[in-house]
């Protein structure tokens, strides 16, 4: 029996920054991890995957019991190149209805499969996979005797190492160990970098320092894989500074604390928890700097969408937030507080759709392309930005307005306008190309999910990944053609100096003059 049924091996590799061209999901009241979707001519279609199969072996790994994200995990680690042993959807259904063992079809890997296998073994403790060996995050604290060891440069090998680790010295009690190479010093690549420059480097820090190393198992695997190493593929289990996930219950008076950006910083910084209060309960505190409202970063949101999201929160909120120590560290790093909750805690794995997409590794909206003609009141959408921080962003787009009907929605991040790329260009740059457009207009637009997941990933947003069901032109919505107007923008957040709220919400806005947004929540 079980020899009628032979998984097919399929080695699928890609080019760097590129994706594999398919999705896995898995799907309700379906068995099995599923190829979809498999695009045309892509690596995937190439190597043989087919829509329907069915995964068993992940680089020899048996992954049909796992958890989805976990299976997800060991395909993004794989680098370039992974293999897999699938079965196609009726032998698949065949087997399980039959009461195969599925672990042992195709478990003779190929000999090509078993040096992958001896290159970079996957390893399992207490059961669970771990793709692979991670480099590390290690936050410094000088003390008296400085941090503890010393750097070398070794004949052959890229990079300076870290040796001499004194037992009880800061180094070691960040995690650092003898023989460490170091990849970055607060969040900057010095692989490049001479002893000398490397050592000022550390001096100038002052007395707290962020390194990402890595160890001889984990630069062997990376080597393997053509793997750069990078603080985004990085253990946070050794930080010492925590995010603190709150959960507070709308009282009476709502939830007894005022939240505040900072104009100077765009932080959403939690200001005068009264005493007794629900958010003084539930231990928010005063200058705790606000991360992630429900799950969803805030980061990059003004005042006014932060406050909104938590009025729509209704009796209960959880929040994300920091202490200014932790902050300074994330900061320094150069990561979202974020990340140690999307790789340690994973708080609410249950919730995750059971779709991943494997062109980004996670499940995101697809870029859209937005097509539209002006109407009367223009192209019916605001652009806004948040001083001292990157990205341009889609705001008060109009009912029924021609951005509206292209499918542009509020929050949306600008990518691309009439085709050119306009991340990286000042505000008033980009104004004046959607001026300049005419009457037609394109944009190529992301939610701010995946502005924030590409932007993490450092992975480019093209219209080549553009959701094609987004473009469409959008028709005028009048006949007439009224002279053109100069688009509406925002090139400062807007500032409210007082709102009327309802008393469900209780939450009223202050302009107090220290250049913040302030409102009582």
């Amino acid at each position: 029996m079980t020899s009628a049924l032979q998984p097919r091996e399929c080695k699928v590799t890609k080019k760097p920054q590129k994706s594999y061209g398919f999705y896995l999901r898995i799907e309700k009241d379906t068995a099995g991890h599923l190829i979809r979707n498999v695009e045309k001519d892509s690596p995937a279609d190439k190597a043989g995957l087919k829509d329907g199969d069915r995964v068993l072996r992940v680089n020899g790994v048996f992954v049909d019991k796992e958890e989805h994200t976990q299976v997800v995990e060991i395909i993004k680690k794989s680098g370039n190149s992974v293999v897999f042993f699938v079965l196609d959807e009726a032998s698949y259904q065949k087997a399980r209805k039959e009461g195969v063992n599925l672990e042992e079809l195709g478990q003779k890997a190929s000999t090509e499969q078993q040096q992958e296998q001896q290159q970079s073994p996957p390893l399992r403790a207490n059961g669970v996979i771990n793709a692979a060996p991670q480099p590390r995050l290690c936050y410094l604290v000088k003390e008296r005797n400085g941090y503890g060891f010393s750097l070398k440069t070794t004949e052959g090998q890229k990079g300076l190492f870290i040796v001499e680790v004194s037992s009880q010295g800061a180094a070691a009690k960040a995690g650092a160990q003898n023989n460490d190479r170091l990849i970055e010093i607060n969040g900057k690549n010095v692989e490049n970098d001479t002893h000398e420059e490397v050592v000022e480097k550390v001096k100038k820090s002052g007395n707290h320092v962020m390194f990402l190393l890595s160890d001889e198992e984990t630069d062997q695997y990376y080597r393997s894989q053509k793997m750069l190493l990078s603080k985004e593929s990085a253990s946070l289990k050794l930080l010492p500074l925590k995010p603190r996930l709150v959960e507070l219950q709308k009282g009476t008076s709502g939830y007894g604390f005022y939240l505040r950006m900072e104009r100077n910083t765009g932080d959403h910084v939690i200001k005068d928890v009264d005493s007794g209060s629900p958010a003084a309960k539930a231990g928010l505190k005063d200058n705790d700097t606000l991360v992630a409202v429900n799950g969803e970063q805030v980061e990059a949101l003004d005042h006014e969408q932060v406050v909104e999201k938590i009025k729509q929160s209704e009796e209960k909120l959880t929040l994300l937030v920091v202490d200014k120590e932790t902050d300074t560290m994330y900061k320094l790093a150069q990561i979202s507080p974020c990340s140690y909750y999307h790789k340690v805690q994973d708080p609410s794995p249950a919730k995750m759709e059971e779709r991943v997409e494997l062109h980004t590794g996670q499940k995101v909206n697809k870029p859209r392309i937005c097509k539209m003609v002006k109407g009367p009141s223009g192209f019916g959408f605001n652009l806004n930005m948040i001083k001292n921080k990157p990205g341009l962003f889609i705001s008060e787009v109009q009912n029924s307005g021609p951005a509206d009907t292209a499918g542009l929605k509020d929050n949306d991040f600008l990518v691309e306008v009439n085709g050119v790329n306009v991340m990286n260009e000042p505000y008033e740059k980009v104004v004046t190309r959607v001026q300049d457009s005419g009457d037609e207009l394109t944009l190529l637009v992301c939610s701010k999910d995946a502005y924030e997941y590409f932007q993490h990933q450092k992975t480019h947003i093209t219209a080549s990944t553009a959701d094609p069901s987004y473009n469409a032109f959008a028709p005028p919505a009048h006949t007439e053609n009224p002279p053109a107007e100069p688009e509406r923008t925002s090139p400062e957040p807007r500032e409210r100096a007082s709102s009327s709220s309802s008393s469900q919400s209780r939450a009223s806005t202050r302009a107090d003059g220290d250049n913040s947004d302030d409102t009582q929540l």
